[in-house]
């Protein structure tokens, strides 16, 4: 795997040093079909995973591979074979389309309510993005083989990430239109929005060259909508950290679009 050059490349950490999901009693008291791993035995912190059955889960389980994945690292790019498929934790991808093989552009953001990877459920193994870590974090991990196969023979898993693939899609066109049609400072209200969700927490890491690629435009534009919600005391950003102070704040400052694609996904 390649490394976006924002930071230093990384490699992953011995399996054992994953933290498996939080403990749930419905999960916890069934018996395990196969191997005695306590993964089994609590339900997955991924809300695709935890969708399915118990006995289809724990048959996933078998080839899932739980990593961690690292800021600024790159999955796959436009046009490569996609080997693997992602399903993150607390971990958060950004999908980036490229112009002229040097500009991007977010079009899609993935944590722990989606898969990376999703044009294999589609019969496609080529990748039409580049997915890149935005948010260090756990994800399990599966061979695209050993996908199809299980995706092949289990309905279960078919709905859901073909309800899950309509969702993206919704998500890309409406990106699309919002960095077409709103200005720089209610983007990324919505995309800071978007991000806490997935991550779960009021911090996260950000610079602003990351930030210019996520929103298609220069750091200079970057600079001047983070100064806006500076401003208004709505988020504190120092040394590319960043922490929203006011939620209610934040959702005011952004476009609609941050409620049409959270919808799109609470629906679903």
């Amino acid at each position: 795997m390649k490394v976006f050059d924002i930071e230093s490349k990384s490699t992953h950490p011995p399996m054992s040093s994953v933290a498996p999901p939080q403990r749930d009693t419905h999960w916890a008291a069934t018996k395990p079909e196969a191997a005695s791993d306590s993964a089994q035995r609590v339900p997955p912190a991924n809300s695709l995973l935890a969708g399915l059955r118990r006995n289809e889960y724990q048959r996933l389980l078998l080839e899932l591979e739980p990593m961690v994945l690292t800021y600024g690292e790159v999955l796959y790019e436009p046009g490569e074979r996609i080997e693997y498929v992602y399903f993150p934790n607390d971990s958060l991808v950004s999908l980036l389309t490229l112009v002229d093989q040097h500009q991007a552009l977010e079009v899609g953001l993935i944590g722990r309510e989606g898969m990376v990877g999703i044009p294999v459920a589609l019969e496609c193994s080529i990748s039409p993005v580049r997915a890149l870590v935005q948010g260090t974090g756990t994800a399990m991990r599966m061979k695209t083989v050993s996908f199809l196969e299980e995706f092949g023979h289990s309905a279960a898993l078919q709905r859901v990430l073909h309800r899950y693939a309509y969702t993206l899609m919704a998500q890309v066109t409406q990106t699309a239109a919002c960095n077409r049609f709103h200005v720089v400072e209610a983007r990324l209200a919505r995309w800071l929005l978007m991000t806490q969700d997935r991550l779960q927490s009021n911090q996260f890491r950000l610079t602003q060259e990351f930030l210019s690629h996520m929103l298609g435009v220069r750091r200079v534009g970057v600079t001047k909508a983070a100064r806006t919600l500076l401003q208004q005391k709505l988020i504190r950003y120092s040394r590319g950290n960043i922490t929203i102070l006011d939620r209610k704040g934040v959702e005011a400052a952004s476009c609609s679009c941050y409620e049409i694609i959270k919808d799109m996904h609470d629906y679903a």
